[in-house]
């Protein structure tokens, strides 16, 4: 452990402890010099010593220090967002910014990467290094390596104001997040709420030294049984009001900055030569314009319409059929009645309460399981590692192995913290061949937590989400490529999201969840009956679910397409009357989500004109999985050829190649229709 830049150790599971926010800017400023001075002797190398390893090579080895330590102050800014935190990461962000986003404006640097390329005659070259040197020469080209001066320095700014403006944008959503908490004393008030949820309450009002009462946030495991559960209406547009008001007017208002973001990323688009920012975006990526992601979403659109619009019909229906608040003078629903209505519509035609479900899917037994599957496709083994210090006293820490070989390790944090930013997410913190001895990731999530020294028991999309981002995990851990900046989920961020999503298989099928969906107290299996009514359920309304995320990524192509004629735009207007196709009808108009959608707008690009990937990666999992279910569900051969030729490969390969490596053919969008019983091909329609 470096004692004086602890952000900087080598060590393979560093010390979290001595990371603190006081040594983030010293650190982050010593690595900046010393990144600094390794970009200045690659700018210095003679004709005579350019080469692949020189100056290639040299060059991606050249950050690399600065990578982690500053990936590792990223990591603690979402896990631990303590003030002195914030106030540490916002001091170095802008010369870290300024320092990635000038490396492909450094006009030196990029003569000396040309030349070294044009010495190194591409055939004599491994295909993996062949597809660095591709891709190295991509990056600087996409990123204005060949712009004039002027137009250089503009981008510099904007890269510099991106990242200011984005991490705003996030820290407001945090802080309205947390700003809101609503205590009840009567747990009348309450009725239909399940135990699980009012027992995190009360133990929640505890830590606030209000026992006896329940306390609720707008974190999901807090909110969501509220939306779907309690029969006072009351209570669920309180609840809904509250939601809508995150970061919507007020000291933490998004709605400037979602305008400003928008503004600079059409720029830069412009800048680079592109017609729009989901154009450059896209440019490398499967989809390969902002066009035909477009024509992707509303392709789908269009297949599912038929489904969508039936069960919009049978949930306005059920409404006026119970009475339900607004529904009987507009026939409609409001907004804070959906989940609710759509939960109980599912309960009595499904025969289903997602409630029996939790004492089967015990945290640990769940994660057991996703570990248990991998193991058994992908002949890994995994064990926990005591004694690593963590940022937090809930993180544990395991390995993965392969034999006696050390693959990789990973942190887990799986449950909500007021210091911890919303959803989960999958990160890496070192990748072998980067000066570590084997890979190094962490997985966090906001599950529901224990209570009161009772395990913590989980809904079913909580345990869709543990083996969702171990699918991502898997990605980074069971890498095989030699080059670190081609390793893992260093991908088309439209191909990112298959190892993740098809993981979620493994969660619906028979055989695999005997390994692990037991009943936590007396080791039951979960009932067959249960199973086939969980299964029934799992296309209950699965047009309107589709839709929804067709919403999202629409909208997202919306903004970064016609970005000119959206900007300033009425955001509720524009949800309600320009996504009324993917949109429940409600007797009220719907609040925007875009004033809170941190994949879009918390990151200088993240999932920004990219929201569309999860339906396209959607589509590549379903099809995938068809080879499972034709070849074994834990059929180790198919898994083992799935490792090799799709985790093991990273961006080895161009994405559309590793895909028919596997499947032997190009994808068949009808497989992911099939699956959610929404397709008409084969009479296969619910």
């Amino acid at each position: 452990m470096n004692s004086e830049h602890p952000f900087l150790s080598e060590d393979f599971y560093v010390d979290w402890t001595l990371l603190t926010p006081e040594k983030i800017v010293p650190d982050v400023d010593f690595a900046l010099e010393r990144a600094r001075g390794n970009i200045e002797k690659i700018c210095a190398q003679k004709p005579e010593e350019l080469s692949f390893d020189a100056t290639l090579l040299g060059f991606a080895r050249a950050t690399r220090e600065l990578s982690r330590a500053w990936g590792r102050v990223c990591h603690l800014e979402s896990v631990e967002n303590t003030p002195a935190l914030r106030e540490a990461y916002n001091a170095a962000l802008p010369r870290v910014t300024a320092f990635f986003s000038g490396l492909t404006l450094n006009a030196r640097l990029w003569e000396k990467i040309k030349a070294a390329a044009a010495r190194v005659p591409a055939e004599t070259l491994s295909p993996t290094r062949r597809r660095f040197l591709e891709e190295t020469l991509a990056d600087f080209r996409e990123n204005g390596a060949d712009l004039p001066e002027d137009k250089k320095k503009r981008l510099a700014e904007i890269s510099a104001e991106l990242a200011a403006l984005t991490t705003k944008f996030g820290e407001n959503v945090l802080d309205a997040t947390n700003a809101w908490e609503k205590f009840v004393a009567d747990e009348k008030l309450l009725a239909g709420i399940p135990a699980s949820a009012l027992n995190a309450a009360k133990a929640s009002a505890k830590t606030k030294n209000r026992p006896g009462e329940f306390r609720f946030t707008l974190q999901a495991p807090s909110f969501a049984p509220v939306m779907r559960c309690a029969e006072n209406a009351a209570l669920r547009r309180e609840f809904q009001e509250a939601a809508d008001a995150v970061a919507r007017g007020g000291k933490f208002d998004n709605t400037p900055l979602i305008w400003k973001i928008l503004a600079l990323r059409d720029e830069k688009a412009k800048l680079l030569g592109f017609a729009n920012f989901a154009d450059f975006a896209t440019a490398r990526r499967m989809a390969k314009s902002g066009g035909t992601a477009r024509r992707f979403l509303e392709d789908l659109r269009e297949r599912i319409g038929e489904f969508f619009a039936e069960e919009n019909a049978e949930l306005a229906a059920f409404a006026r059929e119970r009475g339900c608040g607004t529904a009987r003078e507009t026939g409609k629903p409001a907004p804070w009645d959906v989940a609710f209505l759509a939960e109980k519509m599912r309960r009595e035609r499904c025969d289903f309460d997602e409630e029996q479900l939790r004492p089967y899917f015990e945290v640990n037994a769940v994660i057991a399981g996703a570990f248990a599957v991998a193991e058994k496709l992908f002949g890994v083994r995994i064990v926990e590692k005591k004694g690593v210090p963590a940022w937090h006293p809930d993180v544990k820490t395991y390995e993965v192995f392969d034999g006696e070989k050390l693959l990789g390790a990973f942190y887990t944090d799986w449950h909500p913290r007021e210091t911890k930013r919303a959803g989960a997410w999958m990160n890496f913190l070192a990748t072998r061949g980067d000066g570590a001895p084997a890979h190094l990731g962490l997985i966090c999530g906001n599950l529901s937590p224990s209570a009161d020294g009772a395990p913590a028991l989980l809904n079913f999309d909580e345990v869709l989400t543990i083996f969702h981002e171990f699918g991502h995990l898997l990605h980074h851990v069971l890498s095989e490529v030699e080059i670190p900046e081609l390793a893992g989920t260093n991908v088309a961020w439209d191909f990112v999201e298959l190892p993740s999503q098809i993981m979620e298989n493994w969660c619906r099928q028979e055989e695999s969840l005997r390994l692990f969906a037991k009943h936590f107290a007396t080791g039951e299996p979960l009932p067959r009956a249960l199973l086939e009514k969980l299964l029934r359920a799992q296309k209950f309304r699965a047009a309107s679910a589709a839709a929804r995320q067709l919403a999202f990524a629409e909208a997202d192509l919306d903004f970064h397409i016609e970005t000119e004629k959206r900007i300033g735009c009425d955001l509720e207007k524009h949800w309600n009357e320009e996504r009324a196709a993917c949109l429940v009808p409600t007797a009220f108009p719907q609040v925007s989500p875009m004033r809170k959608f941190l994949h879009l707008f918390a990151e200088p690009t993240g999932y920004a004109a990219g929201y569309y990937s999860y339906k396209w990666a959607e589509m590549l999992e379903a099809d995938c999985f068809t080879r499972f279910l034709k070849e074994g569900i834990l059929n180790p051969k198919t898994g083992r050829d799935f490792r090799e030729k799709i985790l093991a490969r990273g961006n080895a390969e161009p994405p559309e190649t590793l895909f028919r490596n596997f499947m032997g053919r190009d994808p068949d969008p009808e497989a992911l229709l099939e699956r959610d019983g929404l397709s008409r091909r084969g009479g296969n329609a619910r």
